[in-house]
């Protein structure tokens, strides 16, 4: 799909027109791939509802001809097997419909966890993480509902009312013309209804993906909401999501409720009117009885598909709003997979250039810096810029350390270069290319990345290690276990690497998630590590050990840091110092205690002296 349009705070969404035939049309297109269940549900759908049909008819010669004396068995046993006929090609066709209704619903889940996944990092900070996911549960459930159901209940609905209808009108033109006057009351208060249905409905859906949204913010940050005490004020917040859900469920029920009355008194005041006047003219001899009870049994077996057919209206104006959501989140962004081609790229293409033998090509990256910023300019909104000209380089195997204040830039530097975003201004280039004009999964497979925020997933220990190379060997992840300083780990855990870990790795400490978000990004072997506040979590022996890691990692791949204690990197090849989103400094812990004020005045915040020794860790 193409990207939407935002309009006043909300995607575009073929369908806004409220109209029911709208609606339909947009219900219609959902089933597209499951058109021939659809088909055989409808056509089982209407045999039974023909043989339903059938019934007053044979009740009639019944009744007929037991007023005459004649012999009935033969009609009883036709009107048995009528009844078991229907109720089983019923069955079947309503199986099909569920079946179908769940596959669309897989298709559409699919496709939204597929979308969420890939969307830009820009549409996470615009929409709640809650309410994206509460669109790919409870909105694509009322889906199903409306998918199964609503369409097929229209159109046999309708086409069963319309034979009923037919055979009414050939059995008395005038009784149908007094029923016809009812219905039709009861049709122009149902199309009074369905815009208020579909509005609350849709405040519902809202209403419900709030709760989801505020829920998983507040079961997030449990600890912090218990340390502050604060069970009772995020319970009352969420409370008014769900009084104001509760409120537009019950003004769609109370719509709901006044429609479905409208109807059932129409039919049954319909039923009272063919009863009295049918009466009357049967004792004038104007019909006959077994005319009546025909017409009666049809007026009763009209209640049932006009009950189907406005129900199916109201549900499918309902699933509009679950629709609207779902299209949307299908609407937002994703990140492009294909590189951007320049006009350069494209006239080398064009030139047809040969292309560089695989030794020659390999000695041109060993001479290219492993990461480079050429005058990056960026900011998460247009007018608050937060890099401005940022320009530094990672050889191949060195270990830099990127130090500064809180809000210099730091945390944007790995976003850039993990392509969460790109640059307003500038280039990022890996091993000499332009970021821009490689795919971002050939960018991403040249990094790992330990962030500020460790993250660990509920799982096994040794699934969380083995995320990025799930088929890892057992050896490989030894090495890594070993690399992380995690054997202690490992030992402690009931199960080793097989010990399950919980929600958000809470039976773990900071410093082993630290571990093993490490671990986990050694093992695939990057040419890049990115380290965000890596010693954050970690005591003076632990910091002290991973200090010896890096300078093993450095020897493989390129090491880029982030660190608050300047004790983290004192040690690097280079340290670049960052102030106010611009390079302010460059060169080693030593150099750096001379040339930089800044530098300086961190490092004696930290009484850091030169050589690396501290006079007092913090």
């Amino acid at each position: 799909m193409t990207d939407a349009a935002v309009l006043g705070g909300r995607a575009a969404v073929p369908g806004d027109d409220k109209s029911t035939r709208a609606a339909v049309a947009t219900m219609y297109r959902l089933t597209s791939g499951h058109r021939g269940a659809i088909g055989v549900a409808t056509v089982l759908t209407l045999v039974g509802s023909a043989l339903g049909l059938a019934q007053p008819l044979a009740a009639k010669h019944l009744v007929d001809a037991g007023g005459r004396g004649q012999v009935v068995w033969p009609l009883l046993a036709l009107l048995g097997a009528l009844f078991v006929t229907e109720a089983a090609t019923g069955a079947a066709g309503r199986f099909l419909l569920e079946r179908m209704g769940e596959g669309v619903v897989r298709q559409l889940r699919h496709r939204l966890v597929g979308r969420l996944l890939r969307l830009e990092m820009r549409e996470y900070d615009r929409h709640r993480r809650g309410d994206l996911i509460s669109r790919v549960t409870a909105d694509s459930t009322l889906l199903r509902e409306v998918v199964s159901q609503a369409l097929v209940d229209l159109v046999t609905g309708s086409l069963v009312a319309a034979g009923a209808i037919a055979l009414m009108a050939w059995l008395d033109p005038l009784l149908l013309l007094l029923v016809s006057v009812t219905v039709a009351a009861a049709a122009l208060i149902v199309a009074s209804l369905l815009a208020g249905i579909r509005s609350a409905s849709e405040h519902m859906q809202d209403s419900v993906g709030a709760i989801a949204a505020d829920l998983e913010r507040a079961l997030g940050a449990l600890p912090m909401v218990r340390v502050h005490r604060a069970e009772e004020r995020e319970a009352a917040e969420i409370g008014a999501r769900i009084e104001a859900a509760y409120g537009s469920g019950v003004r769609t029920a109370k719509l709901a409720s006044v429609m479905s009355p409208a109807v059932e008194l129409a039919v049954q005041g319909s039923f009272l009117i063919v009863l009295v006047v049918g009466g009357l003219r049967v004792n004038g001899h104007s019909g006959s009885l077994g005319d009546l009870v025909a017409f009666l049994l049809y007026a009763s077996y009209l209640v049932l598909p006009l009950s189907s057919v406005f129900r199916a209206v109201g549900l499918i104006q309902r699933g509009m709003g679950a629709y609207r959501r779902i299209d949307q989140a299908l609407r937002l962004p994703v990140e492009p997979t294909a590189p951007r081609i320049t006009f350069t790229t494209a006239r080398k293409r064009a030139s047809g250039a040969s292309a560089p033998s695989t030794t020659s090509a390999l000695s041109a990256r060993a001479e290219q810096p492993a990461l480079a910023f050429r005058d990056v300019r960026f900011g998460y909104h247009p007018d608050r810029p937060v890099l401005r000209g940022v320009t530094f380089a990672v050889a191949q195997r060195q270990h830099v350390g990127l130090v500064g204040r809180s809000g210099a830039g730091k945390s944007t530097v790995f976003a850039l270069v993990a392509r969460f975003y790109e640059p307003d201004a500038g280039h990022v280039l890996f091993d000499g290319q332009p970021a821009t004009e490689l795919p971002r999964d050939a960018c991403r497979r040249r990094i790992a990345v330990v962030d500020q925020n460790t993250h660990v997933v509920h799982g096994t220990l040794r699934d969380n290690i083995a995320y990025a190379v799930p088929d890892a060997t057992e050896q490989e992840v030894r090495r890594v276990v070993q690399l992380a300083r995690l054997e202690d780990v490992v030992d402690r855990l009931p199960g080793g690497l097989a010990a399950v870990i919980g929600e958000r790795g809470s039976t773990l400490s900071g410093g082993e998630r630290q571990r093993v978000a490490l671990a986990r990004a050694l093992l695939a072997r990057p040419a890049l590590l990115l380290l965000d506040e890596p010693t954050s979590h970690l005591d003076a022996i632990n910091e002290s050990a991973l200090t010896t890691v890096m300078k093993d990692v450095a020897q493989e791949c390129a090491l880029l840091v982030i660190a608050h204690r300047l004790s983290t990197v004192q040690h690097a090849d280079r340290i670049v110092v960052l102030d106010d989103g611009r390079v302010a400094a460059e060169g080693s812990h030593e150099e750096l205690l001379t040339a930089s004020a800044l530098y300086h005045e961190l490092a004696a915040s930290q009484m850091l002296r030169p050589g690396g020794e501290s006079g007092s860790h913090v």
